[in-house]
């Protein structure tokens, strides 16, 4: 089974992806490794959910907000590729989540992500991660996810 249709099977589409605000690129490939800039929680609409995690935003929001985060970085990994099949192993993920100082359940959050990550693209879905905690994030969003893929060529 595709990448695509274990999307489809779980009821999950991707969305758009985002243009860049800023002077960055959405990707770049670098040999069989493609480095996906960080990415948000964007919902349809286009706005984020606002909130710091220990303060106004539950873990279950945050861990939702991470699995959208996610799908929004495998759109980003479909339109560097043509398709997620070319996709060989996630690297590595960096989730940022925007928590108070006593927060302490990062990792707690960023598995919406990573759990995403492995339902769709199996054992190419396992990754090294890092889960940390920031004093805020763009617009205010729960939180934000970077990650490292090694691609077919």
């Amino acid at each position: 089974m595709t990448p695509e249709q274990k999307l489809a099977e779980l009821g999950l589409t991707l969305p758009e992806v985002p243009v860049p605000v800023a002077n960055y690129v959405p990707f770049r490939v670098v040999g069989d490794l493609l480095y996906l800039s960080g990415q948000g929680p964007k919902r349809p609409d286009g706005t984020y959910r606002p909130g710091r995690l220990g303060r106004d935003t539950t873990i279950e929001e945050g861990y939702a907000d991470a699995q959208l985060a996610g799908l929004q970085l495998l759109a980003v990994a479909k339109a560097a590729l043509g398709d997620l099949s070319r996709v060989k192993a996630v690297v590595k993920l960096l989730g940022m989540v925007n928590a108070e100082p006593d927060f302490a359940d990062h990792p707690k959050v960023i598995n919406g992500c990573s759990d995403l990550l492995v339902n769709v693209l199996g054992d190419a879905g396992r990754h090294a991660r890092s889960a940390v905690g920031m004093g805020s994030l763009p617009n205010r969003m729960t939180v934000e996810v970077e990650a490292i893929l090694q691609i077919e060529p």
